[in-house]
């Protein structure tokens, strides 16, 4: 036995010092063929200095060795060396062996970049050169995947499954299949893809997709039971939370998604998603005080998350706290694109607390966003009647009754003012 192999077994065997020493003993004795095997070893290990330092010396070597340079490139990419992993790549040229391998590895080190295109074209090249490549397959389907583009994702992992391809890289390509149909709102063709993968096959991930899927084709209670399942077994799966409450808020029972959430926050307490959705589920069960509580955690954790200001004000308003619905919304009324409801959720405030400039304007700056809300256009009327603005009023009337033609008060009201000169 090779002194490089008498050393993956001491290091797999969790004996490192033994194994470092081997290590060493393998540089010296062992041949050249034997240690390039060794560090393709090491790196899938992830023992990358390792495995660098093998590569370098059989660089010295070699130094026409494109697989080397190629190799070494990946290492560098995972250690943040992006110039070293380009100097190396751009050794190999394209009437070489080793160009199809260089090509994936500058997809990779491309999109760790985050310059997706050229990443693209780089795989795009190499399925030129090797259409009915497994590995070139694989990596389109992954790399269409993570762009969301689920429609070539799905059309690549098909293509391999064709080929009696389930499983590469450790990857189960039909849960990602299925996945990619879900992406696409193919919600019936995913779980058909999904009831395919055997129950022992089925990691953390997959049964999470799968209840999702359940979720979003209304079968609740399938949801509930595979995603209570992973909960059993994966109690740390933080994800699975808010969708298993989702799916036991829609079955009808608040209380059992409101515990759900909460212990969802007892693993992992800086979760904003967590926090506005106990809030939520709180407010339904009429716990106000709990409610307050969770949206300012919330806020603390993301003071900038609009939803769970918006969910804030709500109470605020819902509870005639205008002045610390106001103090609230201060910080963040001179923002662009604010959500519609805080425009009207100031106007309101301000309207109580009578700064009457500030909530004429800030009714202004809701009325194009309420203009199918009978309930706003309703306040609306009222107010502009009360600051005396003849315009606003006859626009907010007209707009009010065309979702209520029959409300008889304000179309006497919009024929005052339409044939009286006030």
């Amino acid at each position: 036995m090779s002194y490089s192999e008498q050393a993956l077994q001491k290091i797999e065997n969790g004996d490192i010092e033994a194994g470092n020493r081997l290590y060493a003993w393998a540089l010296r004795k062992d041949d050249d063929d034997t240690l390039n095997s060794f560090a393709e070893e090491l790196y899938s290990l992830g023992f990358d200095k390792k495995a660098k330092r093998i590569y370098e010396n059989l660089l010295k070597k070699y130094p026409d060795e494109d697989s080397l340079h190629v190799n070494l490139a990946d290492i560098e990419i995972g250690q943040g060396n992006t110039d070293e992993a380009l100097q190396n790549l751009a050794v190999v040229k394209p009437n070489s062996d080793a160009y199809l391998q260089s090509l994936l590895v500058s997809a990779d080190l491309y999109q760790t970049e985050e310059l997706y295109e050229v990443s693209e074209q780089k795989l795009l090249e190499a399925e030129r050169i090797a259409p009915d490549e497994q590995v070139v397959l694989f990596a389109l389907a992954e790399f269409y995947n993570m762009m969301q583009n689920y429609k070539k994702a799905a059309s690549y992992y098909l293509t391999l499954i064709k080929q009696g391809i389930l499983k590469l890289s450790s990857v189960d390509l039909v849960a990602r299949l299925a996945t990619a149909y879900a992406g696409m709102g193919k919600f019936e063709t995913s779980m058909a893809y999904f009831e395919q993968i055997k129950p022992g096959n089925k990691t953390p991930d997959i049964l999470f997709q799968q209840g999702f899927v359940y979720l979003q084709l209304k079968n609740y209670s399938s949801a509930i039971d595979l995603l209570t399942q992973l909960r059993e077994s994966n109690p740390d799966y933080v994800s699975l939370y808010t969708i298993l409450a989702t799916a036991q808020e829609k079955n009808g029972d608040v209380q059992a998604a409101y515990k759900t959430v909460q212990e969802g926050i007892g693993f992992d307490e800086f979760n904003e998603d967590l926090f506005s959705q106990a809030a939520e589920l709180a407010n339904q069960l009429q716990n106000y005080e709990a409610v307050e509580k969770y949206l300012k955690t919330a806020l603390k954790v993301n003071p900038e998350q609009m939803r769970t200001v918006v969910q804030l004000s709500n109470l605020y308003i819902q509870q005639q706290r205008y002045q610390e619905n106001y103090d609230l919304l201060q910080p963040y009324i001179q923002e662009n694109d604010l959500d519609p409801q805080i425009y009207w959720n100031i106007a309101v405030s301000n309207e109580h607390l009578e700064k009457f400039l500030e909530a004429k304007q800030a009714y202004e700056n809701a009325f194009p966003f309420f203009t199918n809300n009978a309930d706003f256009l309703h306040a609306a009327v009222y107010f502009f009647r009360q600051v005396g603005d003849r315009e606003w009023i006859l626009k907010s009337l007209k707009a009010y009754l065309k979702l209520a033609p029959d409300d008889s008060e304000f179309s006497l009201m919009l024929e005052d003012y339409e044939t009286n000169d006030f």
